[in-house]
């Protein structure tokens, strides 16, 4: 596994990790956090395990430098700016939460850079469930108080039976963020309040996979039907045994990337 930290002509400040040595480029735009997700980069290696056989595998972090004033748009642009630098295109991209939004523009915008795209438990727009979410997460992070930021997160995105598992583990989760990382994290979170891309949603011609979970806190499980109907693409729904971050606790869910981006070859 390698790091790095790409600044563009743009002047955009991005940092990555890469692992795997196959032919095709494969893309993780991971959902929002507090903490950079070069934190857990061994712990995706692991997961992505499957998908690095076959592929060599990007991990992007939002960009460091993050103007006042954002929308999902423009991060997705950065992005693709990124993805340009490093050479890489015709991808095969998997956007979580958040990313997944942004997986959304990049496939309207960017489309030589996408081959086949799975989008995971997000939406088409920044409904009443993700607002409520935002406002949450934020009202915590502006006070400063990361115990109830950490059990915000923890309700929302995780299913009774991880909690019950990791409980110690999430509960370190935010462990020394810093004011600075809080800011920044209100910054890329708020972006979603204006967040609507279902005016170009037509646009996208790749092959196209939504994956949601019925008991969804976060987004709402309506949520990934609604996208998968507007896209006019595959949709598969887990049961309510999993929570948002399904595809960090289904067994299954990596095979099922794995597959789709095989049929799609």
């Amino acid at each position: 596994m390698t790091a790095n930290t790409v600044i563009t002509k743009e002047n955009i400040e991005m940092s990555y990790f890469s692992f795997g040595k196959g032919d095709r480029a494969f893309v993780i735009l991971p959902g929002i956090g507090v903490k950079s997700v070069l934190n857990t980069a061994k712990a995706i290696e692991a997961a992505y395990r499957e998908l690095a056989e076959d592929h060599t595998v990007y991990v992007f972090d939002r960009r460091r430098n993050v103007p006042e004033q954002y929308s999902v748009r423009e991060m997705a642009a950065d992005t693709a700016a990124v993805m340009r630098e490093l050479g890489i295109s015709d991808a095969d991209i998997f956007g979580a939460s958040q990313g997944g939004m942004m997986a959304q523009y990049i496939a309207v915008d960017d489309p030589d850079l996408v081959h086949a795209l799975v989008l995971g438990s997000t939406s088409a727009y920044g409904n009443d469930v993700i607002c409520a979410t935002v406002k949450s997460w934020t009202g915590y992070a502006r006070a400063r108080d990361l115990t109830g930021l950490t059990a915000a997160f923890i309700d929302r995105l995780f299913s009774e039976n991880t909690i019950k598992q990791f409980k110690e583990f999430l509960i370190h989760m935010n462990d020394n963020v810093s004011d600075e990382e809080l800011d920044r994290f209100i910054i890329l979170a708020e972006t979603i309040y204006d967040f609507d891309a279902r005016p170009v949603l037509d646009q996208i011609q790749c092959p196209t996979l939504v994956i949601g979970v019925e008991d969804d806190l976060a987004v709402g499980g309506d949520a990934s039907r609604e996208l998968a109907d507007l896209l006019g693409c595959e949709l598969y729904m887990y049961g309510n045994e999993y929570a948002h971050c399904v595809f960090d606790e289904a067994p299954d869910y990596k095979h099922r990337l794995t597959e789709f981006y095989a049929k799609h070859s």
